[in-house]
Protein backbone atom coordinates (compact mmCIF):
# COMPACT_ATOMS: atom_id res chain seq x y z
CA UNK A 1 0.00 0.00 0.00
CA UNK A 2 1.41 3.46 -0.91
CA UNK A 3 2.42 5.80 2.13
CA UNK A 4 0.84 8.78 1.93
CA UNK A 5 2.96 12.05 0.65
CA UNK A 6 5.19 13.52 2.95
CA UNK A 7 4.21 16.92 5.14
CA UNK A 8 5.72 19.45 3.45
CA UNK A 9 4.14 18.13 -0.06
CA UNK A 10 0.65 18.14 1.65
CA UNK A 11 1.39 21.52 2.76
CA UNK A 12 2.96 23.49 -0.14
CA UNK A 13 1.03 21.74 -2.43
CA UNK A 14 -2.79 23.86 -1.93
CA UNK A 15 -2.54 26.42 -5.09
CA UNK A 16 -3.12 29.79 -2.68
CA UNK A 17 0.11 28.43 -0.36
CA UNK A 18 2.20 27.54 -3.51
CA UNK A 19 1.84 30.52 -4.74
CA UNK A 20 2.38 33.01 -1.34
CA UNK A 21 5.89 30.42 -1.37
CA UNK A 22 6.58 31.67 -4.77
CA UNK A 23 6.09 35.21 -3.96
CA UNK A 24 8.56 35.03 -0.75
CA UNK A 25 10.96 33.19 -2.75
CA UNK A 26 11.64 36.14 -4.99
CA UNK A 27 11.38 38.94 -2.20
CA UNK A 28 10.62 39.67 1.96
CA UNK A 29 6.50 40.96 1.54
CA UNK A 30 3.53 42.37 3.87
CA UNK A 31 0.63 40.96 3.82
CA UNK A 32 -0.95 43.43 2.13
CA UNK A 33 1.19 43.13 -0.89
CA UNK A 34 1.02 39.33 -0.92
CA UNK A 35 -2.72 39.55 -0.91
CA UNK A 36 -2.59 42.18 -3.90
CA UNK A 37 -0.03 39.24 -5.95
CA UNK A 38 -2.62 36.49 -5.34
CA UNK A 39 -6.10 38.64 -5.33
CA UNK A 40 -7.55 37.39 -2.37
CA UNK A 41 -8.65 38.77 0.99
CA UNK A 42 -6.65 39.16 3.80
CA UNK A 43 -8.26 37.05 5.80
CA UNK A 44 -8.03 34.07 3.80
CA UNK A 45 -4.15 34.96 2.96
CA UNK A 46 -3.76 35.13 6.64
CA UNK A 47 -5.04 32.06 7.19
CA UNK A 48 -2.80 29.82 4.90
CA UNK A 49 0.15 32.26 5.91
CA UNK A 50 -0.22 30.83 9.31
CA UNK A 51 -0.44 27.70 8.31
CA UNK A 52 3.12 27.77 6.44
CA UNK A 53 4.50 29.63 9.45
CA UNK A 54 3.01 26.69 11.86
CA UNK A 55 4.82 24.29 9.50
CA UNK A 56 7.99 25.81 9.66
CA UNK A 57 8.31 27.63 6.38
CA UNK A 58 7.55 30.88 7.28
CA UNK A 59 8.03 33.32 9.42
CA UNK A 60 7.67 36.87 10.16
CA UNK A 61 9.47 40.18 11.38
CA UNK A 62 7.92 43.39 12.43
CA UNK A 63 8.90 46.01 10.46
CA UNK A 64 11.56 48.03 11.48
CA UNK A 65 9.83 51.24 9.22
CA UNK A 66 6.44 50.80 10.85
CA UNK A 67 5.70 48.84 13.52
CA UNK A 68 2.13 47.86 12.73
CA UNK A 69 3.65 46.21 9.57
CA UNK A 70 4.92 42.64 9.65
CA UNK A 71 7.17 41.09 6.72
CA UNK A 72 6.72 37.67 6.11
CA UNK A 73 10.05 35.65 5.26
CA UNK A 74 10.76 32.24 3.36
CA UNK A 75 13.11 30.45 4.81
CA UNK A 76 14.78 28.99 1.80
CA UNK A 77 17.48 26.16 3.31
CA UNK A 78 13.81 24.41 5.23
CA UNK A 79 12.33 24.38 1.98
CA UNK A 80 15.16 22.89 0.09
CA UNK A 81 15.84 20.16 3.29
CA UNK A 82 11.85 19.20 2.95
CA UNK A 83 12.40 19.49 -0.55
CA UNK A 84 15.09 16.92 -0.86
CA UNK A 85 13.81 14.45 1.93
CA UNK A 86 10.41 14.18 -0.05
CA UNK A 87 12.11 13.29 -3.79
CA UNK A 88 14.17 11.04 -1.61
CA UNK A 89 10.78 9.43 -0.47
CA UNK A 90 9.98 9.05 -3.67
CA UNK A 91 13.75 7.55 -5.11
CA UNK A 92 16.72 7.97 -3.88
CA UNK A 93 18.07 9.46 -6.39
CA UNK A 94 16.13 12.96 -5.91
CA UNK A 95 17.46 13.65 -2.61
CA UNK A 96 20.13 15.16 -4.24
CA UNK A 97 20.89 17.92 -6.96
CA UNK A 98 24.05 19.73 -8.61
CA UNK A 99 24.86 22.78 -7.91
CA UNK A 100 24.74 25.69 -10.69
CA UNK A 101 27.68 27.99 -11.31
CA UNK A 102 27.07 31.68 -10.36
CA UNK A 103 26.45 33.62 -13.06
CA UNK A 104 27.78 37.06 -13.68
CA UNK A 105 25.28 40.05 -12.33
CA UNK A 106 25.82 43.48 -11.49
CA UNK A 107 23.94 43.99 -7.57
CA UNK A 108 23.04 46.70 -5.83
CA UNK A 109 22.78 46.55 -2.13
CA UNK A 110 20.80 49.30 0.04
CA UNK A 111 20.41 49.45 3.97
CA UNK A 112 20.08 53.01 6.25
CA UNK A 113 23.55 53.39 7.18
CA UNK A 114 25.42 51.52 4.55
CA UNK A 115 27.82 50.51 7.61
CA UNK A 116 26.89 46.92 8.14
CA UNK A 117 24.38 44.48 6.36
CA UNK A 118 24.72 46.72 3.10
CA UNK A 119 28.49 46.41 3.19
CA UNK A 120 28.56 43.09 3.93
CA UNK A 121 26.25 41.79 1.17
CA UNK A 122 28.31 43.35 -1.48
CA UNK A 123 31.50 41.60 0.35
CA UNK A 124 29.60 38.36 0.56
CA UNK A 125 28.16 38.43 -3.07
CA UNK A 126 31.65 38.64 -4.72
CA UNK A 127 33.29 35.76 -2.67
CA UNK A 128 30.69 33.41 -2.75
CA UNK A 129 30.36 34.39 -6.49
CA UNK A 130 34.11 33.78 -7.13
CA UNK A 131 34.27 37.39 -8.51
CA UNK A 132 31.62 36.66 -11.27
CA UNK A 133 28.70 39.11 -9.24
CA UNK A 134 30.20 43.10 -9.35
CA UNK A 135 28.17 44.26 -6.23
CA UNK A 136 28.35 47.27 -4.53
CA UNK A 137 26.55 48.67 -1.99
CA UNK A 138 24.77 52.23 -0.58
CA UNK A 139 22.83 54.18 2.43
CA UNK A 140 19.98 56.52 2.32
CA UNK A 141 21.69 58.11 5.50
CA UNK A 142 25.40 56.71 5.32
CA UNK A 143 27.67 56.28 7.92
CA UNK A 144 31.14 55.00 9.20
CA UNK A 145 31.44 51.46 8.66
CA UNK A 146 30.84 49.59 12.21
CA UNK A 147 33.71 48.04 13.42
CA UNK A 148 32.08 44.87 14.13
CA UNK A 149 30.99 44.77 10.51
CA UNK A 150 34.98 44.69 9.89
CA UNK A 151 35.84 42.25 12.08
CA UNK A 152 32.97 39.57 10.70
CA UNK A 153 33.95 39.79 7.85
CA UNK A 154 37.57 39.87 8.15
CA UNK A 155 37.37 36.47 9.78
CA UNK A 156 36.03 35.17 6.58
CA UNK A 157 38.71 36.57 4.56
CA UNK A 158 37.57 39.72 3.14
CA UNK A 159 39.28 42.92 4.12
CA UNK A 160 36.72 45.62 3.28
CA UNK A 161 38.66 47.98 5.91
CA UNK A 162 39.31 50.73 2.23
CA UNK A 163 35.49 50.79 1.78
CA UNK A 164 34.09 53.95 2.20
CA UNK A 165 29.93 54.68 2.87
CA UNK A 166 28.43 55.39 -0.14
CA UNK A 167 25.08 57.70 -0.60
CA UNK A 168 21.83 55.87 -2.04
CA UNK A 169 21.88 58.88 -4.73
CA UNK A 170 25.17 58.02 -6.76
CA UNK A 171 23.79 55.21 -8.29
CA UNK A 172 20.17 56.11 -8.76
CA UNK A 173 18.99 55.67 -12.73
CA UNK A 174 21.91 53.55 -13.26
CA UNK A 175 21.11 49.73 -14.49
CA UNK A 176 21.41 47.04 -12.15
CA UNK A 177 20.14 43.34 -12.44
CA UNK A 178 19.21 43.16 -9.21
CA UNK A 179 18.64 46.20 -6.47
CA UNK A 180 18.10 44.21 -2.81
CA UNK A 181 17.03 46.64 -0.10
CA UNK A 182 18.45 44.77 3.45
CA UNK A 183 16.46 47.10 5.89
CA UNK A 184 12.53 48.27 6.15
CA UNK A 185 13.41 52.19 6.10
CA UNK A 186 15.59 52.25 2.96
CA UNK A 187 12.81 49.78 1.39
CA UNK A 188 10.29 53.15 2.21
CA UNK A 189 12.44 55.56 1.00
CA UNK A 190 14.20 54.01 -2.52
CA UNK A 191 14.29 55.24 -5.73
CA UNK A 192 13.04 53.15 -8.52
CA UNK A 193 15.43 51.79 -10.60
CA UNK A 194 15.96 49.81 -13.66
CA UNK A 195 16.30 46.53 -12.32
CA UNK A 196 14.37 43.62 -10.44
CA UNK A 197 13.40 44.82 -6.96
CA UNK A 198 13.99 42.20 -3.84
CA UNK A 199 13.61 42.89 -0.21
CA UNK A 200 15.16 41.05 2.65
CA UNK A 201 13.62 41.95 6.15
CA UNK A 202 16.99 42.07 8.12
CA UNK A 203 17.44 43.08 11.92
CA UNK A 204 20.00 45.86 12.04
CA UNK A 205 23.11 44.06 14.31
CA UNK A 206 24.31 47.74 15.32
CA UNK A 207 21.19 47.96 17.33
CA UNK A 208 22.34 44.71 19.43
CA UNK A 209 26.11 45.77 18.96
CA UNK A 210 27.63 42.35 19.81
CA UNK A 211 29.65 40.28 17.55
CA UNK A 212 27.13 37.47 17.92
CA UNK A 213 24.15 39.88 16.02
CA UNK A 214 27.07 40.32 13.20
CA UNK A 215 28.03 36.90 12.65
CA UNK A 216 24.17 35.73 12.32
CA UNK A 217 23.52 38.70 10.05
CA UNK A 218 26.84 37.22 8.22
CA UNK A 219 25.26 33.84 7.76
CA UNK A 220 21.65 35.33 7.08
CA UNK A 221 23.11 37.31 4.13
CA UNK A 222 25.11 34.20 3.20
CA UNK A 223 22.40 31.90 2.88
CA UNK A 224 20.10 34.24 0.54
CA UNK A 225 23.26 35.60 -1.57
CA UNK A 226 23.56 31.45 -2.43
CA UNK A 227 20.33 31.36 -3.16
CA UNK A 228 20.11 34.12 -5.23
CA UNK A 229 22.83 33.12 -6.81
CA UNK A 230 22.06 29.75 -7.95
CA UNK A 231 17.95 30.68 -8.86
CA UNK A 232 16.41 30.00 -11.87
CA UNK A 233 15.44 33.31 -12.17
CA UNK A 234 19.15 34.79 -12.18
CA UNK A 235 20.06 31.79 -14.50
CA UNK A 236 17.15 32.88 -17.13
CA UNK A 237 18.55 36.27 -17.18
CA UNK A 238 22.11 35.24 -17.80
Amino acid sequence: MASAPPPFLQLAAHPLRWQLLGELARSDLRVGELCDAAGERQNLVSYHLRLLRDGGLVSSRRSAADGRDVYYVLDLERCRELLASAGAALHPALGTRASRAPVAKDLLFLCTGNSARSQMAAALAVQLSDGAVRAVSAGSHPKPLHPLALQVMRDRGLDVSGWRSKALDEFTGQPFDYVISLCDRVREVCPEFPATMVHWSLADPSRDGTLAAFERTAEELTTRIRFLLQSEEVSAHA
